[in-house]
């Protein structure tokens, strides 16, 4: 049987820039807020992390950083996720040497490759690795979905352990059809609580950038029988959460960790500054949560 990589909340850790690089200290300095705030993992280089500007040297110099600077504390899960299939297996590759515990890999986006090609795709990739891959399902932003059988044949794929789901509607359909020591991570934070009902065990969250003992304790509180205690957190955090999805993400979040006093710094383009009238609202939400 396969354990779970972890049982609770992994955040989607920002990766603070500055106008030459990566500021080191302060990703140091966040990693130990998140391990102190009782984060179960720690995601980098995903999309909040803002993989997709990074060069591949920076990528995978971001990811050893972080297996050094965590040391074992939690796992270390390295997005590694690419539309081409070399260029992920090779990124792949890179993170386990430095040391990342698993793996995430995203649908491949903007080539729309049929469900056989998902299959093949993430298989060679597997193929290519001995440790763990979580699948990473979002639809709103590759425009593909990996549908439920193909996440049933790509779990019998001893490394592939899995998934990061967005698309609600067929989490039970993969808890249902897939190996029993395959695991559904919660990809939206406004849903943890109905995926764990469903039989996830947890979240890849964004919101724990901000509030990572709230995070962690909703699906503690689920897990401990608390089921009350783990629906008032999902409810208390709704307003907070549109807030933090204003805009597109992972812009609001990093403003709020900016707002929080630490060293975030802004997106790379694309990607902008938030507007005044969101950061404004961003900032009410969180004095009405008890952050400011």
């Amino acid at each position: 049987m396969r354990k779970p990589l972890f049982i609770g909340s992994a955040v989607a850790i920002v990766t603070p820039f500055t106008n030459s690089g990566v500021d080191y200290q302060a990703l140091a300095e966040l990693i130990e807020f998140q391990i102190k705030g009782g984060s179960d993992a720690i995601v980098v280089c995903g999309t909040t992390g803002e993989a997709s500007t990074m060069p591949d040297e920076e990528h995978i110099d971001v990811i050893k950083f972080a297996v050094e600077q965590i040391n074992k504390r939690v796992p270390v899960i390295a997005g590694t996720g690419s539309n081409d299939t070399r260029h992920a297996i090779e990124l792949s590759q890179a993170a386990e040497a430095v040391g990342a515990d698993a793996l995430l890999s995203v649908t491949p986006y903007y080539n729309k490759a049929m469900q056989k090609g998902l299959y093949e795709h993430f298989k060679v990739i597997a193929n290519n690795v001995k440790v763990p891959i979580v699948l990473y399902n979002v639809p709103s932003r590759t425009n593909l979905n990996i549908n439920a059988d193909t996440i049933k044949a790509l779990s019998e794929i001893d490394n592939i352990v899995a998934v990061k789901e967005c698309n609600l509607g067929q989490v039970g359909d993969i808890v249902n059809s897939c190996r029993s020591d395959f695991t559904v991570y919660s990809g939206d934070d406004n849903m943890v609580l109905p995926v764990l009902s469903l039989g996830g065990k947890g979240v890849i969250s964004v919101m724990a950038n901000i509030i990572p003992q709230d995070t962690h304790d909703m699906v503690a509180k689920f897990f401990q029988g608390d089921i009350n205690g783990s629906i008032k957190l999902q409810l208390q955090t709704l307003n907070l959460i549109k807030a933090i999805f204003s805009e597109v993400n992972p812009i609001p979040i990093k403003a709020a960790v900016n707002l929080l006093g630490f060293k975030a710094g802004i997106c790379r383009m694309p990607l902008t500054e938030i507007s005044e009238q969101n950061l404004e609202v961003l900032r009410a939400e969180m004095k009405a949560y008890g952050l400011l």
